[in-house]
């Protein structure tokens, strides 16, 4: 028995045993079709990466108000089920495991986008630094509407409404998306939740959402099957808090007592042992009582080594995997790698998508 786990060692998770401790990250692709169904086109991609320990898909929205950009999927209609049904069916033959991550943008959207040119919703009415893109031209984030304590519960709802299609969809589990500057985010940090109600203040009240929606999907997938991603230190669509040791540690205790099968911390230079972001995954991986999984830049070497150091029992890979469909592989053997194609990330049809070549 080997000393330390690798990138290629089994692990468990919850109900499930990984063939390996490589995840696929989930990437936002725009490439979702008519009524943000995913196409056969989609079945391929994922297909292609069955090998992962663990697939967690792209940000999926669960309602058209949490629709924040054009051609990404949801999981709100029947017609998108059965477009992912025959995308976990895929992953399934291949001998794959696969997580959809739940996903409210909030503020990050337009009323372009939104239900009856509605505002997009946030816990406070704060637009996000930066630009958007629009069909015509980007401009700058509007002022969102803050929710009323009234509507939360029903937005919380929303998740428990996706949870339920995700299972009615063939997956194996789910990811709630709490990073990235995205509702649950907007809620947990204090530099765009400026409420006094039970949902602002101090973390108790910014952390309640987060524990509402988690207890929601619990609710319906059991704990062991579900994921929570947070991304304390991104300064991504314009978030900020003025304590994210505090705010985040804890969110990460809060969620240690659902026994949940993961917690995957985004955070970019954790590859880095001296980094801030290293100090953070070490932060939280003292607070959550559970598998840790790291996002952060990895490649192999570093991969092996923050599981060989005990901080993490997982890495997720981005744009590795995004160039390099049998990743796993190429790691276990050394065989050089893809260069990823940033100019065809987003959007567009198969090249860059599903004809990256295998080894």
């Amino acid at each position: 028995m080997s000393e330390h786990p690798t990138l290629s060692s089994p692990v468990q998770m919850g109900p499930y045993t990984l063939p390996n401790r490589m995840v696929m990250a989930p990437m936002t692709r725009n490439r979702a079709g008519e009524g943000s169904v995913p196409t056969p086109m989609v079945v391929t991609y994922y297909r292609q990466r069955a090998s992962a320990g663990l697939i967690v898909t792209e940000g999926t929205q669960i309602s058209p108000q949490g629709v924040g950009y054009p051609g990404t999927p949801g999981i709100h209609s029947d017609e998108q089920v059965e477009g992912w049904r025959q995308v976990t069916a895929a992953v399934h033959a291949a001998g794959g495991r696969m997580f959809l991550q739940l996903w409210h943008v909030g503020r990050i959207s337009d009323p372009s986008l939104q239900p009856g040119g509605a505002l997009p919703v946030a816990p406070s009415a704060v637009a996000a630094e930066g630009l958007f893109r629009t069909p015509t031209g980007t401009q700058p984030f509007g002022v969102p509407r803050a929710l009323d304590a009234a509507e939360i519960p029903g937005v919380v709802g929303q998740f428990e409404e996706g949870a339920r299609r995700a299972l009615a969809a063939g997956f194996d589990g789910v990811e709630i998306h709490g990073a990235n500057g995205y509702l649950i985010d907007q809620f947990l940090r204090d530099g765009s939740n400026r409420r006094t109600d039970d949902y602002g203040g101090p973390v108790e009240g910014r952390a309640r959402f987060l524990f509402e929606v988690t207890e929601a999907v619990v609710r319906v997938w059991g704990a062991d099957r579900v994921g929570v991603r947070v991304s304390p230190l991104s300064p991504f669509n314009g978030m900020s808090d003025a304590d994210p040791q505090t705010t985040f540690g804890h969110a990460a205790a809060g969620l240690s007592r659902f026994g949940l099968a993961y917690l995957h911390v985004v955070a970019p230079g954790s590859a880095e042992p001296d980094s801030a972001a290293t100090a953070m995954v070490r932060h939280l991986r003292a607070r959550f009582d559970g598998r840790l999984m790291v996002n952060g830049g990895f490649d192999r070497a570093t991969g092996d080594a923050v599981l060989a150091g005990g901080q993490a029992d997982l890495v997720s890979f981005g744009s590795l995997f995004l160039a390099n469909p049998d990743l796993p592989r190429r790691f276990a053997q050394g065989l050089p790698l893809n260069t990823p194609d940033r100019t065809t990330f987003y959007g567009g049809g198969e090249r860059g998508y599903i004809d990256y070549p295998t080894a």
